[in-house]
């Protein structure tokens, strides 16, 4: 078999967004890059590129011409309450937190916008919270959707990869699955592998991992950018923490293709790098199987507004926080506590048309191709978007029905093993129903939405009209069952402020960087316990800016 050896200034594991903009630094510092990444070049841009696109932005002039009134001092409230540091080793992940909300609230937008980033006007108000003013939460609606979604994200950067290349400062290499890290004196030196067959399957498919020869090769710096664990259910397991989560479920979907497996974490901890935060993740409660794959196990979010009744898989109506939209980990832990898996929406057909969004660029066409007639077809014309109908029609988890006694019977059909007592469900729905009739009401759910109603973008594009649930002329009901998904490592690689992988005693790894959601999008886990949304992009560009600028 063929061995290759080469030598860079640079050298960076991992062609993601991260990655990129890693290789976009280094470049213009003058330093010369290998970027190498074990797909082939149709899977340049990884996990970023399938994403919605939305990235945690600060006092904007997208959020002041919604009349948002936020600051960096809110943000800072919300981030710390959400976040809830209480570890030794958090100094770091708080460092970047710091430097981040600074990022967000100053130069991040304009930066962006000068690779040719532009945003959608309305901004998204996700992950709530719904409990207390300094707990978990956004205050405020601080979603930005990049036009072209995360396919418009990663554009710009993989552009000027590209360009580097042409002027000999960047090399490809791909289909190269670094094995080992070389250390000589405590330094990382550079990396060893193998050289895989070439593979034509499309964007995030699975593909061959047939060794076709070997490579080593040098540089002065090597910078890991390599993902999560998220398509490695193994690993997510043996990392999930129970005592404060609940039981890890057996059946989940995987929100990320099976490429995001953590092999190149577990790499640089055997070579002497200090992993922390392990415990700490980030997993959607509304997942959906994908009737139309595209990696193993295809999982698809639902990104809901926050009318859908929500059951867990016992029938009870989840109360405050629990609610669409309003606390991932803290419903997560909510659904497990029942001994089961999964969880029911019930809606109609007048919610699901103007609050129902499907997570991923390929899922959002319209707003993908930043076509504004798209968007005005799609998001305000009639009916919803043909992604959300085509599950509707296709998805294994969706029900339809014209009365609620049928729905229930095909929701029992689809949980054989949890079936939902009929009498029960309609009694908690009738409920709900009978606080419809006044402008004010004691349900928590029903004054989120009239809450949610009183800020103009949900208004216009995610939150319906309140309506009675059981009401024939809002029908048909719809009920959805949902799967845990798999998403984010919230830890891992410890690093400094510069992107320096530090050693288990604190002292730096000499030659060793790390970016993005292998070093828990900055620090080993700036994060915290809980993500406010748009943190994750938004952390791959401040990490991999960071490494870049210093490795």
């Amino acid at each position: 078999m063929a061995h290759q050896e080469h030598s860079a200034d640079v050298i960076i594991i991992g062609g993601g967004l991260s990655g990129l903009v890693a290789a976009h630094e280094a470049v213009s510092r003058g330093r010369s890059v290998l970027l190498l990444d074990q797909e082939g070049p149709q899977s340049l841009g990884g996990q970023a590129w399938w994403s919605l696109g939305g990235l945690f932005m600060v006092d904007t002039p997208e959020q002041r011409r919604m009349g948002i009134k936020d600051s960096r001092a809110l943000a800072a409230n919300d981030w710390y309450g959400s976040a809830q540091f209480d570890r030794p080793e958090d100094a770091n992940p708080k460092a970047f937190a710091e430097a981040y909300l600074d990022f967000a609230a100053g130069e991040m937008r304009p930066w962006l916008q000068g690779f040719g980033m532009r945003w959608f006007p309305v901004v998204g108000w996700a992950e709530r919270g719904g409990a207390l003013a300094d707990g978990h939460g956004n205050s405020v609606p601080r979603f930005h959707i990049t036009w072209g979604t995360g396919t418009g994200v990663v554009k710009p950067f993989a552009a000027l990869a590209h360009e580097a290349a042409q002027a000999s400062k960047l090399t490809f290499g791909f289909r190269h699955r670094v094995r080992d890290l070389i250390v000589e004196g405590g330094q990382v030196t550079g990396v060893e592998g193998e050289i895989l067959a070439e593979a034509s399957e499309g964007r995030g498919a699975s593909t061959n991992r047939d060794v076709t020869g070997s490579f080593r090769y040098t540089g002065e710096s090597v910078v890991i950018a390599t993902g999560g664990i998220g398509g490695n259910h193994d690993l997510v397991r043996k990392h999930w923490p129970e005592g404060r989560l609940g039981k890890a479920p057996n059946f989940m979907v995987a929100g990320v293709p099976d490429y995001v497996d953590g092999q190149m974490q577990i790499t640089a901890e055997a070579a002497g790098a200090a992993v922390i935060n392990a415990d700490r993740m980030w997993h959607y409660t509304e997942g959906l199987q994908n009737w139309d794959p595209i990696w193993p196990n295809h999982g698809i979010r639902i990104l809901p507004g926050p009318s859908s009744m929500w059951f867990d898989g016992n029938g009870a109506r989840m109360e405050a926080p629990y609610l669409p939209g309003f606390d991932t980990l803290g419903t997560l832990k909510r659904i497990l506590s029942t001994g089961h898996e999964h969880s029911w929406f019930i809606l109609t057909q007048k919610i699901i048309e103007k609050e129902f969004a499907l997570s991923g660029s390929e899922q959002n066409p319209d707003l993908t191709s930043g076509t504004w007639g798209q968007v005005l077809k799609q998001r305000l014309g009639k009916g919803a978007t043909p992604a959300v109908e085509a599950f509707k029609a296709h998805g294994a988890d969706f029900v339809v029905a014209e009365d609620l006694d049928a729905l229930i019977k095909g929701m029992n059909a689809l949980a054989p093993n949890a079936p939902l007592d009929p009498a029960r469900i309609r009694a908690q729905i009738e409920a709900r129903d009978a606080q419809i009739e006044n402008p004010y009401s004691k349900d928590a759910q029903i004054t989120a939405i009239r809450g949610a109603r009183a800020y103009r973008g949900d208004r216009l594009i995610r939150t319906a009209k309140p309506h009675r649930i059981l009401d024939p002329a809002a029908g048909p009901l719809i009920g959805v069952k949902l799967n845990i998904l798999t998403r984010k490592s919230l830890g891992g690689l410890h690093t400094d402020l510069t992107g320096q992988v530090l050693r288990p005693d604190g002292n730096a790894f000499a030659g060793l960087y790390a970016a993005g959601e292998v070093a828990g999008f900055g620090g080993g886990g700036y994060h915290g316990y809980n993500a406010l949304e748009g943190t994750f992009l938004g952390g791959c560009l401040f990490s991999g800016r960071q490494a870049g600028r210093n490795a």
